[in-house]
């Protein structure tokens, strides 16, 4: 744990956050005043961890909100998404903008959106790219991930309503269009992750189904054939929503944190674990590294032979240890 300094965030809820060269940048929530569209980032490589809210130099950042995501490529940052509140004179087009009935103030309406937003770092700018082809309808809590040029959408909130749909933005042609699964579907939700694992591959985790309640089902994507894939694994006792997942070693899905409740009925059930999905089968390195890191204290005879492992297999065991 570190302490960190410089315009710190305020605690807030909702958030994306991505990293970029080192970066982290973290957009948008719900702070104790509602949506925010503030912008910070703080270096992850200085051993500083000075925050610092970024200012734009030109453009217009989108309008407030929490729950939406983000793609990185090109160097670049682009939003998609999410649930917050415009003035009634900015809200000029209904495809665009979903409005929350039962959610306004005033000439103030909440709802959700399927915006695309990009923030360029190098000029500080803040720019809408225009889109063609079939857009996703507007949508939060959805699950997003890039994979080569392209920037995935799956599932979200739309209304009362939850989905598992797939969508996909083609981020040189700024061209959308809907793929529709060869095979069984998973079940509609929010607040669930997606994750890359190969060339081809998305990964499928967790989430809050349409009848609220937390999901553990894992599935598997292939962008190719456009098929799902249920994924068995060990932690269907464990459900998880609003949590975060990455890629690790091999082809891994590291899921952290999050919620095993309905997080707005019940202010328990905060998780701080870390579960590990094998995806692929591991490589004989990765199976040699595993097998003597987890024996060698409970082996004499093992220990002892240590230092005569391979060079090259030496280091990895030591640091596994």
């Amino acid at each position: 744990m570190c302490r960190m300094s410089g315009e710190v965030p305020p605690p807030m809820s909702g958030t994306c956050g991505c990293c970029l060269n080192g970066d982290m940048y973290i957009f948008g929530g719900c702070d104790d005043n509602g949506q925010t569209n503030q912008l910070y980032c703080v270096n992850l490589l200085d051993g500083i961890y000075t925050w610092r809210k970024v200012n734009h130099k030109s453009g217009s950042p989108p309008s407030p909100r929490d729950k939406l995501s983000c793609w990185v490529f090109n160097g670049r940052l682009i939003y998609f998404g999410g649930y917050g509140h415009k003035q009634l004179d900015d809200i000029n087009n209904n495809r665009s903008f979903l409005m929350d009935e039962v959610s306004w103030v005033d000439d103030i309406y909440w709802g959700w959106n399927n915006e695309v937003h990009m923030f360029d770092p190098t000029s500080a700018s803040w720019s809408e790219p225009h889109t063609s082809g079939c857009d996703p309808d507007p949508r939060a809590a959805h699950a997003s991930v890039t994979l080569c040029h392209k920037g995935y959408v799956c599932g979200g909130r739309i209304r009362e309503t939850r989905t598992s749909d797939i969508y996909c933005l083609d981020l040189e042609s700024w061209t959308w269009y809907e793929i529709v699964p060869a095979s069984n579907v998973p079940m509609g939700r929010s607040w669930h992750t997606l994750t890359a694992i190969s060339d081809s591959g998305l990964f499928l985790f967790g989430g809050l189904s349409i009848d609220c309640k937390p999901m553990s089902d894992g599935w598997v994507f292939d962008v190719g054939t456009k098929k799902w894939r249920e994924f068995e694994h060990p932690y269907m006792n464990k459900p998880r929503l609003w949590h975060t997942a990455c890629q690790g070693k091999d082809s891994d899905v590291i899921v952290f944190g999050g919620s095993c409740n309905y997080i707005l009925r019940v202010d328990t059930g905060h998780c701080n674990d870390a579960h590990v999905f094998q995806t692929q089968p591991y490589p004989l390195f990765r199976i040699c590294e595993d097998y003597i890191a987890k024996n060698v204290k409970n082996c004499k005879m093992l220990e002892k032979q240590l230092p005569f492992v391979p060079p090259k297999l030496l280091p990895a065991v030591q640091k596994i240890i």
